[in-house]
């Protein structure tokens, strides 16, 4: 799950962090309020106009505008609230922009990056630093790796004030600006793990002209299945940054994730649905979502799956491969044979069963005066719902 920068803003406030502060819009008639706040409560004189959206690279895709003046401001917020903005993190269409925060412009002396994300391989969290601040991790990453420095943090002890010491020498800071850094470096990772944060990001980590260390960006992901013990987190939800399938499968406990492609897959296990639209792709097609119905299937579950496939135009033809371990091949084709009844599909279907009660399962599939394509194996139902797709070219 992603929230806003301003969000993310709010719970490092929280955990006694300096940020630029500002104020959110939502509409244009909240906008010259929301600049005449920013100026009378931090004695603002420039502004800075920010999108708010679940994306990166906001400034160069004209998200993010320095305004000099009030007017200027009120010209950008009108500008930025509502426009379609295209980085390189959204989709060719873009994301449209439904809150702008006005922020008050600060004199800008260093910029540095800092985040905190766990490392699988070594089994602990990692804080990563940079001189580099205000670009892209991965750039620096590519064309500069030895300006990123790295701590490991055992979750099982946490931060400790030699490794924050580390960081802030690490990153040549001057004394005043070490004392600063040291309690921000253990905040953030109080903060990362306390919320239950996949990653915990702020870019840029700044030092005005004033000599203050303040976090200029913010940016927070956090695990799924621990939001249960995250109501706060979980009431930053905003389900318009979201793709509206993907948020209609929730509602029906159906993983899925839409892609590009024209081939609807339907699977159960996340494993055996990576496997088939990797064999989908062998076989020279695309797919066009990855749906797992989970273990424990059944009729809704199956019809349900069936509606979120083909609220997708672009699905030309269905894979549904189904092992029956937990759930009971019979109880998917009592799911398919009403979801194709009750649909009206008008898209080629290909069912592979196999494991518990799978003979069962193609009988009743196979009396079923339905017209669906069986498989025999994996192989054989990638070629043929490829051939489907085609429209059997």
């Amino acid at each position: 799950m992603k929230i806003h920068e301003y969000q993310a803003k709010e719970l490092l406030k929280k955990y006694r962090i300096p940020i630029q502060d500002g104020v959110v819009c939502e509409s244009e008639n909240q906008i010259e309020s929301a600049i005449n706040s920013v100026s009378t409560q931090f004695n603002a004189k420039q502004f800075v106009i920010k999108a708010q959206i679940h994306a990166g690279g906001r400034g160069k895709g004209g998200g993010v505008k320095f305004c000099p003046t009030k007017d200027k401001a009120i010209e950008a917020a009108k500008a930025i609230l509502g426009m379609q903005l295209i980085t390189h993190q959204t989709s060719e269409e873009g994301q449209k922009v439904q809150k702008i925060m006005v922020a008050e412009a600060l004199d800008i002396a260093k910029e540095y990056y800092l985040a905190i994300t766990l490392d699988r391989a070594k089994g602990q969290d990692v804080i990563m630093a940079s001189t580099e601040g205000g670009v892209e991790i991965e750039e620096v990453a590519e064309k500069t790796p030895e300006k990123i420095i790295k701590v490991w943090v055992d979750p099982t002890i946490g931060l400790q004030a030699y490794q924050a010491r580390q960081l802030a020498f690490g990153l040549g800071l001057d004394k005043d600006i070490i004392k600063q850094a040291i309690p921000l470096f253990i905040n953030l990772y109080k903060c990362y793990t306390e919320t239950d944060a996949s990653i915990a990001e702020i870019n840029p980590l700044i030092v005005t002209e004033q000599n203050q260390l303040i976090a200029l960006d913010a940016k927070f992901n956090f695990d799924s299945n621990a939001l249960y013990r995250q109501k706060d987190v979980v009431d930053m939800r905003d389900l318009a940054e979201e793709d509206p399938t993907e948020v209609e499968a929730g509602k029906y406990h159906l993983n899925y994730i839409k892609l590009d492609g024209n081939v609807g897959c339907m699977v159960n296990g996340a494993g055996l649905a990576m496997a088939t639209m990797d064999i989908i792709k062998l076989q020279g097609g695309d797919p066009a979502n990855f749906l797992d119905v989970g273990g424990g299937a059944n009729v809704e579950t199956v019809k349900n799956g069936f509606k979120i496939i083909l609220s997708d135009s672009n699905v030309k033809a269905v894979l549904i491969n189904i092992f029956g371990g937990i759930v009971r091949c019979d109880r998917v084709a009592n799911g398919i044979i009403e979801a194709v009844k009750d649909l009206d599909l008008n898209v080629p279907v290909v069912v592979r069963l196999e494991g518990t009660n799978a003979e069962i399962a193609k009988d009743l599939l196979g009396n079923a005066d339905l017209d669906i394509i069986p498989a025999t194996s994996l192989a054989d139902a990638a070629e043929k719902v490829v051939i489907a797709a085609t429209g059997g070219n």
